[in-house]
């Protein structure tokens, strides 16, 4: 038995066989072509970028859609390198001038890009490098320079064992099969540790060299909790696994004979637990696990699955499908949330310094009425076919809110006067998500028909730190007291003018956070489809007096961590079925 220590990016435990990956790279020899083929050769490199850019966009919609959004735009990051005109320029200027074959042309300027990128000592950029080789191999694949695809054609369960995998290598594992992995390489800021918790697939990586002294028809356990690895594990050991693993599987079975009862408090107190979605096709498992509606409805895909721009028609399939799957609960759907940067190919602004604080969201519809018109009309025309309900992201000042909602009484008279079927009269609602809009509650109560709590935006807002950045990651925290007297103070104003209130940001999904949420007065979560039964199970193991008594200690403390360290005794006091042991 060997115990090997590494970092654990993924949680939870598989035990399988090994499945071992060669170590070796590859070499592309140097290579020329004749001048008159010359054009042939590099219509061949375009056609690879084709293909490649085609995959690119599958994996991000997919892993999007299993995982979410941020995580879906790592293959994003990858479509703008592969189509940067400065790569391309040298790649032509390589295979025109030059006359180098296509796949050398390719490893020397994508190999030339990673190295620059690594020389530069900084982690942030050594994971772009990364993701430099990562679209360097696909390339290859394409152009017939590298054949070896050793995860391909599984027909047994394993456990991957690679000195590295790319993001697209993790995405792309056969899920029937593959069980977890471990790499010598990689750090817990790396995209393929985001990809791996996003599928939720137990995940080492960063042990260091170990590939050597293992046997690949020997079994593996993989510890995502903790970040160990174990190889030829004895008996005692096996057993000891097999009984979490056995455990962890009987959890999920439990939980999931929830999903037909209420999210109510041992003491009556009745919750409405919603789940947020970005694919009209989510909506079915949504009402599979017991969803009460739909309390986000992401629109972004539309904007980002398609090369052109989502027609009036394109926004009311998908709004109508979704209405009819809910069955007469709430469809909540939020308007555009994007930056004019994630645009796809269709930017709506010249590149901005801070993306994050610029043309983005409400900001971005506003200033492109015939991008938010389309989708207003959708909106208004699907809202016949059930109770849909309009939420407008990160308003900030009344005069967005007003703007806002006088385009779409324009809409609406537009439909009027077409003889176009619509609702005007559904409510609207906007996000809380920027400390200006907190302070300024009491005014916006006036205007709107229900409030929702962005808490990923609002703690990134709250506390200057762009939590995509792994230099101030440790600073991100939406447990942060300031965060929560936002919070406490936005519960109050929606309590104080009868304004139902919800919160739809990460914080509601984790299960002690959600109970501290409901002892400051929230009655409505929203959270990923993934994390309903789980939520539930807290909702149903507690009392409303203790859920009280949790807020009232939290907001005492002075430190996230304070907090999130009493939040996790509380939870494995009262919920301990929900703390991994």
């Amino acid at each position: 038995m060997v115990e090997l220590q590494g970092i654990p990016v993924s949680p939870g435990v598989a035990i399988g066989p090994a499945l071992v990956l060669d170590a070796d790279g590859y070499r592309i020899p140097r290579c020329l072509v004749a001048a008159d083929d010359a054009e042939d050769e590099y219509a061949r490199l375009s056609q690879a970028v084709d293909f490649v850019s085609a995959r690119l966009e599958t994996n991000r919609l997919e892993t999007s859609a299993a995982a979410g959004n941020s995580t879906g735009d790592i293959f994003a990051a990858q479509l703008q390198m592969l189509h940067d005109p400065r790569l391309h320029a040298e790649l032509g200027r390589r295979i025109r001038d030059d006359h180098q074959s296509a796949p050398y042309a390719v490893s020397r300027v994508l190999n030339n890009y990673a190295t620059a990128l690594r020389r530069l000592d900084n982690p942030l950029l050594a994971d772009r490098a990364e993701d430099v080789l990562d679209i360097e191999k696909q390339l290859l694949f394409e152009l017939g320079a590298v054949t070896r695809q050793p995860l391909a054609d599984l027909s047994e369960p394993v456990i991957v064992l690679a000195h590295g995998l790319s993001p697209s290598e993790t995405a792309n594992l056969d899920r029937r099969y593959v069980r977890g992995f471990c790499t010598e390489t990689g750090g817990p800021g790396g995209h393929t540790a985001i990809v791996a918790k996003g599928l939720e697939l137990p995940a080492v990586v960063g042990i260091g060299p170990f590939l050597d002294s293992v046997n690949s028809a020997g079994t593996v356990i993989v510890d995502g909790d903790r970040g160990r690895v174990i190889i030829d594990p004895d008996e005692q050991v096996l057993c000891e696994y097999r009984k979490r693993l056995a455990d962890r599987r009987s959890l999920t079975a439990r939980l999931a004979e929830l999903k037909d009862l209420p999210a109510e408090t041992a003491d009556g107190l009745k919750l409405q637990l919603s789940a947020n979605i970005e694919f009209p096709s989510e909506a079915e498992g949504c009402l599979q696990r017991g969803a009460d509606g739909i309390g986000l409805y992401r629109t972004e895909f539309l904007y980002l699955a398609s090369e052109r721009e989502p027609s009036e028609e394109d926004h009311y399939e998908a709004y109508s499908q979704v209405v009819r799957e809910m069955d007469g609960r709430p469809v909540v759907i939020r308007t555009l949330d994007l930056g004019a940067d994630k645009m796809g190919k269709r930017p709506h602004a010249e590149y901005e310094h801070n993306p994050s604080l610029g043309l983005r969201s409400i900001r971005l519809s506003l200033r492109n009425s015939n991008l938010f018109r389309p989708q207003l009309r959708a909106i208004l025309r699907a809202a016949v076919l059930g109770d849909i309900r309009i939420m407008f992201p990160l308003i900030t000042t009344i005069g967005e809110l007003r703007q806002a909602r006088m385009l779409l009484n324009v809409v609406a008279e537009d439909l009027q006067d077409s003889g176009v079927p619509y609702r005007s009269d559904i409510p609207v609602g906007m996000m809380v998500e920027v400390p200006a809009a907190v302070v300024m509650l009491d005014v916006f109560a006036r205007e709107v028909d229900f409030f929702s709590i962005g808490t990923n935006d609002l703690a990134q807002y709250t506390l200057a730190v762009d939590r995509s950045n792994e230099y101030v990651a440790n600073l991100y925290q939406s447990c942060d007291p300031a965060v929560l007297r936002l919070i406490a103070h936005s519960i109050e104003v929606a309590n104080a003018n009868n304004i139902p209130i919800s919160v739809c940001g990460e914080m509601s999904s984790n299960p002690a956070r959600a109970l501290l949420l409901i002892g400051m007065g929230v009655r409505c979560l929203s959270v990923p489809p993934s994390a309903l039964h789980r939520l539930k199970k807290a909702i149903r193991s507690v009392t409303s007096e203790q859920c009280r008594q949790i807020a009232e200690r939290v907001m005492k403390l002075e430190t996230a961590k304070d907090v999130d360290l009493y939040l996790l005794d509380r939870l494995e006091a009262l919920v301990p079925e929900l703390v991994v042991s």
